[in-house]
């Protein structure tokens, strides 16, 4: 079977990448953050091939969810300075990458994960700290008595994290005021652990957060329509794109992606060319009333939520008009 030519040739369900919206989300988010400023997050995409995009645009650091993404980066030779930017109970396989001269640091919050940082031989962490979202990250009251004992057993503690993705969407006016009071608070625990590193942000706060020395966005070179409802310089360069298998008389089309092709959690994908009914295991069921969609027929939908439904792709087809011009395989799937 020959190669795809385009988007004709592509079979459905397809995750398709325009490739000049692509460009210009990059090359803005470069500007806004150049070089060691950005720390881009591969939970985003998950394909090696996109990050040497990045790459090209002057990022060298990077940052993952999984010991997977982390992995993959280092085994492509990708990233000199690779960020497990979650905890981990078992860290052996990054560990091993150590041994092979790759720069590898993991986040820590607790006795535990500490010794899982030793026993696993990582030797780098920073101590992640809850700024005001309810998931991992110590107390800031607490974050100087886990570097002393990081550093009791061994450890380089390169400095502190903390995610404010509570106020990722949240409103402009309310944005500023609310990420500076979660920065203080990740800049208190910084005067106590010391170290250089104060890494923070994504897509929703990089422009609002400026007491980070890196910020750690990811899905504003692809973006989702829960993102794109922000005031920002980035569109949405991604969709999913489904053929027409069934059409009813009664106004509706059937098309063949759905739950299964779709992060679902941030609500339905939308259908940018007209009103969708709703989504089941294998299809999205749009409205059709004038009878203008036909068996047959492809239609590209918007994603509410980038990361899970990119994860559940093996590939992204890259695209210029009609014309299919690139594959980036989706290859730190999984953990």
């Amino acid at each position: 079977m020959s190669d795809p030519a385009t988007i004709d040739d592509l079979p459905t369900p397809s995750l398709v990448v325009e490739r000049t919206v692509f460009d210009a989300n990059v090359a803005a988010m470069a500007a806004a953050r150049p070089g060691a400023e950005l720390r881009p997050h591969v939970k985003a995409f998950k394909s090696t091939a996109l990050v040497k995009e990045l790459a090209a645009a002057g990022h060298s650091n990077f940052c993952a969810a999984t010991v997977r993404e982390v992995e993959g980066m280092a085994k492509a030779g990708l990233g000199t300075d690779l960020l497990l930017a979650n905890q981990s109970l078992d860290v052996r396989r990054l560990g091993a990458l150590t041994d092979d001269g790759h720069r590898i640091t993991v986040a820590i919050d607790s006795a535990e994960t500490i010794a899982a940082a030793v026993y696993g031989g990582v030797t780098e962490v920073l101590v992640d700290v809850n700024v005001g979202m309810p998931r991992c990250g110590c107390s800031p009251d607490d974050a100087g008595r886990l570097a002393d004992a990081a550093r009791a057993v061994g450890l380089t503690v390169r400095g502190v994290m903390g995610y404010e993705g509570h106020l990722m969407m949240a409103s402009a006016d309310k944005k500023a005021g609310a990420v500076e009071a979660s920065m203080a608070e990740l800049l208190r625990a910084a005067e106590a652990v010391g170290g250089d590193v104060i890494s923070a942000g994504g897509t929703g706060t990089y422009a609002a957060n400026t007491w980070a020395t890196e910020i750690q966005a990811g899905s504003y070179c692809l973006l989702d329509t829960d993102y794109a409802k922000l005031d920002s310089p980035f569109e949405i360069a991604i969709t999913v794109l489904a053929t027409v298998i069934s059409v009813n008389a009664a106004g509706w089309a059937v098309a063949d992606a759905g739950l299964k092709a779709f992060g679902m959690d941030h609500g339905d994908p939308t259908w940018p060319d007209g009103d969708l009914f709703f989504c089941s295991d294998e299809h999205t069921t749009l409205v059709n009333p004038d009878g203008q969609l036909r068996v047959g027929d492809r239609v590209r939908m918007q994603p509410g939520h980038l990361d899970p439904t990119i994860a559940r792709h093996e590939q992204m087809w890259v695209v210029d008009g009609e014309s299919v011009i690139d594959r980036w395989a989706v290859d730190l799937r999984h953990w």
